[in-house]
């Protein structure tokens, strides 16, 4: 398993930035990412797109180095892999999944996730990757619920014994070398 950060907000905390920027050797504005804003479907998701792209830039990132791709077609692997980061948005998990599973965009980011590249999701992108739904990405044996008002507590945790895990605006999900804890 590569890396990946599953957030309910984004990068609400020093120690979630911390974290993003701890899965790269590079210097943020070396990094290229991709912002996927597929999910964000209606008006509500559609406010909060700005604040997402605004945490790829606090990140480092520069503007010139962000691709919007929404997910009309498949990215195989080879284009991909050109991306240090692919960063989902909030919005409807299930019209996100649609896409990824229809594109076959789903095969093309496990692939890159299995190949060291790094996923970040954000409400909806993070729940695509956890065992929600049946045909999602299952990067996590868990459910997910985001926007919780109390969360599961922080700390390494394993998702076979733990089914399921709730994150705050202010937590989030961090697995690097098949190690999965909870941060905020």
């Amino acid at each position: 398993m590569g890396k990946v950060l599953l957030t309910s907000a984004g990068f609400e905390t020093e120690r979630i930035m911390d974290a993003f920027h701890g899965l790269f050797n590079i210097k943020p504005a070396a990094m290229k990412a991709l912002f996927i804003p597929t999910a964000a479907n209606f008006p509500d998701a559609v406010a909060v797109l700005p604040k997402c792209m605004d945490d790829l830039l606090r990140a480092g990132i520069q503007k010139a180095n962000i691709k919007v791709f929404d997910l009309h077609r498949n990215m195989e692997i080879d284009e991909l892999s050109e991306y240090d980061v692919v960063y989902f948005t909030g919005g409807t998990t299930q019209y996100l999944l649609e896409r990824m599973n229809q594109t076959g965009f789903d095969k093309s980011i496990k692939e890159y996730i299995d190949k060291g590249g790094v996923y970040v999701g954000v409400s909806a992108g993070s729940v695509v990757a956890a065992n929600n739904l049946p045909d999602s990405l299952k990067l996590i044996n868990c459910t997910l619920n985001v926007h919780t008002p109390s969360g599961t507590a922080c700390g390494v945790i394993n998702t076979l014994e733990n089914p399921h895990i709730d994150l705050t605006d202010e937590s989030a999900i961090l697995i690097l070398n098949n190690e999965c804890s909870i941060i905020s």
